[in-house]
């Protein structure tokens, strides 16, 4: 669905990405994830065609977004940095103006939207009345209009109460799971990327430093929780026929290279030890982000 290939934007003599591959499948939920000033927002806008890039190819859809962002465009819905509306209208006339920018919107279309983001009832009220989470919904609606095959979220859940959040999440879950669109989302909100994404790419000072699933990211150091009779035992066994290389006396152990859990457990089963559990150690998304920030950091 997105396919970007050595893209580099400068803005002077600031490098703020640089040399960014990155594809996002069809039907995904994507993460994009980075802290403020990593490229995020600069990638998201060249996507849009917002931003001009540098050099590089953009490819959204299977169309070059330099070369025809009418099309390339034409199926994509977006809610990019702060959405901006006339306070003065009404939540309805805010989106016909809007849905006009590209084009024409049947009011059967409009009024899809606005039930299906929760707006019903406040639609002809004025969006000066509205709340954040009001707002928020009514971005989502128009990122919507165009019936899009792609929706890319910059940031949707930023100034969100704790139920707003809530909300916003299990939107984006209904839109994945009832539409099956796919999904850039770009947040600084890890446990939200946690809970949605299937896939991610860290960007840290414009570079990518990494990209791959989530269950990748999160799948942890070679530490394995067993639970057994005789634990230290079984470790001894266990070292001495090169599956684990050590544990900390407890539960836990450190698998050797090549060795997995589920050849451990056959192993132990196989030697008379119980196995009541035996689990791979996994970080959070939060705990492997810090570590790979921290770590691309100091080569810098």
């Amino acid at each position: 669905m997105i396919q970007l290939q050595a893209l580099r934007k400068l803005f002077g003599q600031r490098v703020a990405v640089d040399s960014l591959d990155l594809v996002v499948p069809q039907g995904v939920v994507f993460g994009l994830l980075g802290h403020n000033g990593a490229g995020k927002s600069t990638t998201i806008g060249m996507l849009l065609g917002q931003v001009w890039p540098t050099s590089g190819q953009l490819l959204v859809r299977g169309f070059d977004v330099i070369a025809n962002r009418k099309d390339a465009l034409a199926k994509v819905g977006a809610i990019f940095e702060a959405p901006v509306f006339y306070d003065y209208l009404s939540g309805w006339r805010n989106l016909e103006i809007l849905a006009s920018y590209s084009a024409l919107t049947p009011t059967k279309r409009l009024s899809e939207v606005v039930a299906w983001v929760g707006l019903s009832g406040r639609e002809h009220s004025l969006v000066r009345t509205y709340s954040h989470g009001m707002r928020a919904r009514l971005a989502l609606a128009q990122s919507l209009l165009p019936a899009p095959d792609l929706l890319i979220l910059d940031e949707p859940t930023n100034g969100l109460d704790p139920e707003g959040i809530h909300e916003m999440r299990e939107t984006i879950r209904r839109l994945h799971a009832e539409f099956g669109l796919t999904i850039l989302l770009s947040s600084h909100l890890l446990s939200e990327v946690e809970q949605l994404c299937t896939r991610i790419a860290v960007l840290h000072q414009g570079t990518k430093v990494f990209d791959g699933s989530l269950a990748e990211a999160t799948r942890g150091s070679n530490r394995v929780r067993l639970v057994t009779e005789n634990f230290p035992e079984a470790v001894v066994r266990l070292q001495n026929a090169a599956l684990v290389t050590g544990s900390d006396g407890t539960e836990f152990m450190t698998l050797a290279t090549g060795s997995t859990t589920a050849i451990v457990a056959k192993q132990l089963v196989e030697w008379g030890f119980p196995v009541h559990a035996i689990s791979r150690e996994e970080s959070t998304l939060e705990q492997f982000y810090l570590s790979l920030v921290k770590k691309s950091s100091s080569i810098r």
